[in-house]
């Protein structure tokens, strides 16, 4: 197991921290989320559209910007619920996974830094950082793609392709990683524009992104499995 408070680096960095975390998502507040999201995912479930719902129910609790990133990360409708868990594959010897790649070590990235990872209703487990198109590998970055070699080892997967989006700083810098680090897998890196549309189409896909989830053959809960078997000291927040 990886100890989040042990790890030691000369210049770490904590991804997806924030202060007011602890405040914002205390047992106090978690409650009020929860009867919130209960609220929000009814009107889910008489299709209205998310973020409307969203606004509408977290705007009555006087519910913060903060939270209602969780909330949206952590909701959905009742059968959207239910379509992505049948979708999830477990027996994956043998078989070729798709990686959405900064998905999955920004995921981890965060678990390692004691940030915030949300349980989610669909049972993925997803992060809060907000990273748009500026990433930078950290100390944590090695440490991630490392847990995600040995899980795949122990997995005994065929290939693992992992799709990294061109659009985002230091993509070249994080496909020579994995490289290096994945090298004794049949692994493979592709840096493309659109890597939401190739995964949607895809069977195996290594993903928590809904929207994905929701339209690919099949995908694999790979970041809760690490976090829950490889990491200590994991910043939990429960909304599922």
């Amino acid at each position: 197991m990886i100890d989040n408070e042990n790890n030691e680096n000369k210049k770490p960095t904590l991804r997806g921290y924030v202060p007011t975390d602890k405040k914002q998502f205390s047992e106090k507040q978690i409650p009020i989320l929860k009867k919130a999201q209960l609220e929000i995912q009814w009107l889910l479930d008489k299709d209205y559209p998310i973020k409307n719902a969203i606004k509408f129910v977290c705007d009555h609790y006087m519910i913060s910007t903060r939270q209602r990133l969780a909330l949206l990360r952590a909701t959905a409708p009742t059968l959207a619920i239910k379509e992505r868990k049948n979708k999830q594959a477990t027996n994956l010897e043998n078989k070729t996974l798709h990686i959405d790649g900064f998905n999955l070590i920004i995921t981890l990235e965060v678990a390692l830094s004691g940030s915030p990872i949300i349980k989610s209703m669909d049972c993925a487990v997803r992060d809060l950082a907000e990273i748009r198109g500026t990433y930078r590998l950290i100390d944590k970055t090695d440490i991630a793609i490392d847990l995600i070699a040995n899980k795949l080892k122990s997995m005994k997967v065929y290939s693992v392709v992992f799709y990294l989006d061109e659009q985002v700083s230091n993509t070249g810098r994080l496909k020579a990683k994995i490289l290096e680090r994945l090298q004794n897998l049949k692994v493979s890196v592709e840096i493309i524009k659109n890597v939401d549309k190739v995964l949607k189409n895809k069977d195996y896909v290594v993903t928590s992104d809904a929207m994905i989830i929701n339209e690919c053959t099949s995908w694999v809960n790979l970041a809760n499995d690490i976090i829950s078997e490889s990491i200590n000291n994991v910043y939990y927040i429960d909304l599922g």
